[in-house]
């Protein structure tokens, strides 16, 4: 994946989805922040932060600490109070990565990146809608809630990229089809892959650019991938054998359209 060179400056500012799994193996997100996997935690989400957001993953990469999106931007506070209790200092957070540019995972990030100076990660497909805050593509109109746009500070352009944040590796990976610019990410610790793929489940629709054939192709490609471990953004964590049941359930579901 090749890095896009970022702008000078900042440009010009302008329901809850839940998904149940029938399936053993599913490890449901608790009402309190804690360690899902060797270094990697849970801080946000309905339940742990607000109603209104995506499930809000940290990494501990060593030198720094890495957040997988932001929640809606409500519930701010709450998923730095979060890292806090975990014993960690949110001005460890070095990057934070947005996976779309839906609101319920991009909304926290202006509050976020002001409290600790994490630079934000984010694929320029998706740099408008974090950039702009145009409604049509955050979705923000279906929540109610006012979006603060930020700058983005490495917009990743192709199909793969790997980063090395802290001493960790990132693997970002192009996942197209819920949003255009939809990512997701793939960490190998202690002998296990985490994929941190937020909207597996969907939902799609041509207000934001979805393409549902174009999706089918990305969860095809996370399948290859043989994740140990699935953190999803809204449905749970995922592991061994229930990770690839997961992503062909959501393959099945829309088999239709």
């Amino acid at each position: 994946m090749r890095i896009s060179k970022a702008g000078a400056g900042p440009r010009p500012k302008s329901p809850r989805i839940e998904v149940r799994s029938k399936y053993q193996g599913v490890i449901p997100l608790t009402m309190v922040p804690e360690e899902i996997g060797k270094g990697v935690y849970v801080v946000g989400g309905p339940g742990i932060s607000h109603p209104a957001d995506c499930s809000v993953y940290l990494v501990d990469a060593g030198s720094e600490l890495v957040m997988i999106d932001a929640g809606a931007g409500p519930g701010a506070e709450a998923i730095l109070r979060n890292v806090r209790s975990l014993g960690f200092d949110p001005s460890r957070i070095g990057h934070l990565i947005a996976t779309h540019c839906h609101i319920d995972h991009i909304g926290g990030i202006a509050r976020i990146r002001n409290e600790t100076g994490c630079l934000v990660i984010c694929s320029e497909a998706d740099r408008d809608g974090i950039e702009l805050g145009e409604p049509r593509l955050t979705a923000a109109d279906l929540y109610g809630i006012e979006y603060w746009p930020v700058r983005v500070d490495l917009p990743l352009d192709g199909e793969e990229e790997a980063l090395r944040l802290g001493e960790r590796e990132f693997r970002i990976i192009a996942i197209p089809g819920h949003t255009p610019g939809s990512i997701a990410v793939v960490v190998d610790l202690e002998g296990l892959r985490f994929l941190f793929g937020q909207d597996v489940h969907g939902p799609f629709s041509d207000a934001w650019g979805s393409d549902v054939p174009l999706w089918r192709r990305s969860m095809e490609r996370l399948l290859d991938l043989e994740a140990d471990v699935l953190c999803e953004g809204h449905a749970g964590v995922f592991r061994g054998p229930e990770v690839r049941i997961y992503i062909q359930s959501q393959l099945g579901r829309y088999r239709h359209l």
